[in-house]
């Protein structure tokens, strides 16, 4: 494996020229597709937080279906979160963790991976726990009103049959957009972790499962620094025309920047590339998460991971720190007015039982500012 590339600086900045101005998603000079003078685009959100009749501006990334109000959180803190923690949770607590986001109001929730257990022991009971909540699903399923996706990672053709045979209906698959990476995580080449990938995922729709498509590495990789964006907007098609419903763009060891988010988002509209189609999965190494967020929102990316208490990082990516934490995401989201169905409070409640198990204070600041509040009231 080659030595870890040397980071002094944000990868990639955006060039500009002399005397123009920073802000906005054309300053560079480099038009982006959609765009609108500032005072014509207003706020990210649908509206100022307690100001609900304002109507969604017209935002310079528009295209596809998208929704004026509301965002979609996907919570991965069962898998995502848990996978790279150094403790094995019981099966129970991770099948309460997850009726327990999903009381506070998520309705996308990724609650196992079939990766084998060797590779990651905190996932060897992907069937009991991805079982459970199968089943709760199924004997409550439209009851309440809400569309439930409860998602498990496959890694391959033999992850998604025990998968399917578990009763699971959405499935994750996932590639690389870096070589290194996908020798690292896959012991293949970048193409083959995205044939892989869609292999699976067109397997996964013959079978009438729903699939995201994860994409790692697009914005910097711990052996190469930057990433090419190229090779980023090639995959994510492929793992679209391979049935994948969205490519989740994933900034894997939380060294992206809003520079980035633009540029390489901008690129996917280019090739076709609907906002519909595309997902945010930020990690906060550089504390960088919510801005960027905040960035995608003004292209009209609508639905980005997180994970509750900040829990979790990726095992085989060196550098990287935990997932974006769902409350802070929900207190900037709520604080925008846009509308997730979510109880922060309720949320943050969520992984209590999670952080005494493993012994860990939450990386949530919003979590860790509301639990001091609640203490000294």
């Amino acid at each position: 494996m080659p030595e870890l590339y040397p980071l002094t600086g944000p990868l990639d900045p955006r060039p500009r020229p002399a005397g123009a101005e920073p802000a906005g998603p054309a300053a560079a000079g480099e038009a982006l597709a959609g765009a609108v003078p500032e005072a014509a685009a207003g706020p990210a959100g649908p509206a100022s937080a307690g100001a609900g009749t304002a109507s969604a501006p017209q935002l310079w990334g528009a295209s596809g279906e998208v929704s004026a109000s509301r965002v979609t959180v996907h919570e991965v803190g069962p898998r995502d979160g848990l996978q790279a923690e150094p403790g094995v949770l019981s099966t129970e607590l991770k099948i309460d963790f997850c009726r327990s986001l999903l009381a506070a109001g998520v309705t996308s929730l990724e609650v196992a991976s079939f990766v084998h257990p060797r590779l990651v022991p905190q996932m060897a009971d992907a069937e009991a726990v991805a079982g459970a909540l199968a089943a709760q699903a199924a004997s409550t399923e439209g009851s309440d009103g809400r569309d439930l996706r409860l998602l498990s990672l496959v890694p391959n053709l033999r992850g998604l049959q025990r998968a399917l045979e578990t009763g699971v209906r959405a499935v994750g698959v996932f590639a690389s957009a870096t070589e290194s990476f996908a020798r690292a995580n896959m012991s293949t080449t970048l193409q083959g972790s995205v044939d892989l990938a869609c292999e699976t995922a067109r397997a996964a729709r013959e079978q009438g499962a729903s699939v995201r498509g994860y994409l790692s590495m697009c914005f910097g990789d711990p052996w190469e620094g930057p990433v090419v964006r190229s090779a980023v907007v090639r995959a994510s098609t492929q793992l679209l025309e391979s049935g994948c419903a969205q490519v989740v763009v994933s900034d894997t060891i939380g060294v992206a920047h809003a520079g980035q988010i633009e540029a390489v988002l901008s690129d996917l509209f280019d090739a076709g590339v609907r906002a519909d189609q595309v997902a945010l999965h930020l990690h906060d190494t550089y504390g960088q998460a919510l801005a960027n967020v905040r960035t995608a929102l003004e292209a009209d990316i609508r639905e980005f991971d997180a994970s509750a208490g900040g829990l979790g990082r990726c095992p085989f990516a060196p550098g990287a720190t935990g997932n974006l934490a769902t409350e802070d995401l929900l207190w900037m989201l709520h604080g925008l007015g846009w509308e997730t169905g979510i109880d922060l409070p309720a949320l943050a409640a969520a992984s209590d039982a999670v952080d005494r198990a493993l012994g860990r204070t939450s990386a949530s600041a919003v979590k860790r500012a509301l639990t001091r509040t609640t203490a000294s009231g």
